[in-house]
């Protein structure tokens, strides 16, 4: 049986001395689980770091455990990028980040495009979520979630080795299956909001080295788009 898995931002391999874990970590463990002196359990710090570990006081408001072993995990899938629209649902544009979590995905871009509804951003209930997706699918890296960026900017900055942009216009694009280098290692794709993006907005993004691309036959929504390109892009 796994060992119980739990999150713990502020270690690294350098840590050596016990340590204390916070009050909802603790109770989870010492009043839920039950967990006792002397029962071994593992945390990461969602940056590949996984330390196994011994309960020594078994406190339920500031649990202590020693490390007994730390190991380091490379990823499982190439850098990977999503940018996309903030959508006026809140607990679809949630269910795609913890999706996106499972399935591996390096880094999230909430973006802000012309026809862009809502602006909201809940960093914290938001990081939460991917918190709560990485240990249930027993991961060693948290993906990195931006604040909400502007379109225009993001486009002109991006740096990756393939770029990639998903829009439901009838111009000239191709399917990401075709154009996806399984060798190169960063790729981003630009998802657009319920509206798709403007026709400005996808010159734009074409002018600075994006490949216009197709996920599919079918219009998808926004956070299903989000999904079927990290599935494309991870596979």
């Amino acid at each position: 049986m796994a060992l119980p898995f739990f999150y713990k931002e502020d270690i690294d391999a350098s840590t050596t001395d016990d340590v204390v874990l916070d009050e909802d970590t603790s109770k989870h463990m010492v009043q839920v689980l039950r967990m006792q002196n002397g029962e071994q359990l593992q945390l990461t710090n969602g940056k590949g770091d996984l330390f196994t570990c011994e309960i020594t006081d078994n406190n339920r408001k500031k649990c202590t455990v020693k490390i007994l072993q730390t190991s380091n995990l490379k990823p499982q899938t190439s850098n990977i990028s999503i940018a996309i629209s903030l959508i006026k649902n809140s607990s679809r544009f949630e269910w795609f980040l913890e999706k996106a979590t499972e399935l591996g995905v390096s880094e999230i871009i909430p973006l802000v495009c012309e026809r862009t509804e809502k602006t909201a951003f809940k960093g914290e209930r938001l990081k939460s979520i991917l918190v709560s997706a990485m240990l249930q699918s027993q991961q060693c890296w948290l993906p990195v979630l931006h604040e909400p960026a502007k379109f225009n900017e993001l486009v002109k900055s991006s740096a990756q080795q393939q770029k990639f942009i998903a829009h439901c216009m009838d111009d000239a694009k191709r399917n990401l299956v075709d154009l996806n280098n399984a060798i190169l290692s960063s790729k981003i794709i630009l998802i657009g909001p319920e509206g798709d993006f403007t026709a400005d907005e996808i010159e734009l993004a074409l002018q600075n080295h994006y490949s216009a691309v197709s996920l599919g036959d079918t219009r998808l929504r926004t956070e299903t788009a989000g999904i079927a390109a990290a599935v494309l892009l991870t596979v």
